[in-house]
């Protein structure tokens, strides 16, 4: 089951700067691993070079998190400016 209040948190304060968070050796985006109801997971920030919509989201300057399950490699679910949106519902 996902938190969807921890993942806003956790999308707002890695765009915000106020957790710790890596960089990824490429592009040098944002990203950092949490644990949420027993699993691991990583919020990545979007890469605004991306063609999809949430890429041309980040490029009009929105703040655009992905989330993805570590141990399935599954996207689950992205935040828009701190609003979480799981996908398949």
């Amino acid at each position: 089951m996902l938190d969807i209040p921890l993942m806003e948190s956790v999308a707002t304060q890695m765009m915000e700067g106020t957790l710790a968070v890596n960089r990824t050796s490429y592009q040098r985006l944002k990203t950092m691993k949490f644990q949420m109801d027993g699993r691991e997971y990583q919020a990545i920030e979007q890469n605004a070079s991306k063609p999809s919509r949430w890429g041309q989201l980040a490029r009009e300057g929105h703040r655009v998190v992905q989330f993805r399950d570590v141990a399935t490699g599954k996207y689950i679910a992205v935040a828009v400016d701190g609003k979480v949106q799981p996908y398949g519902s």
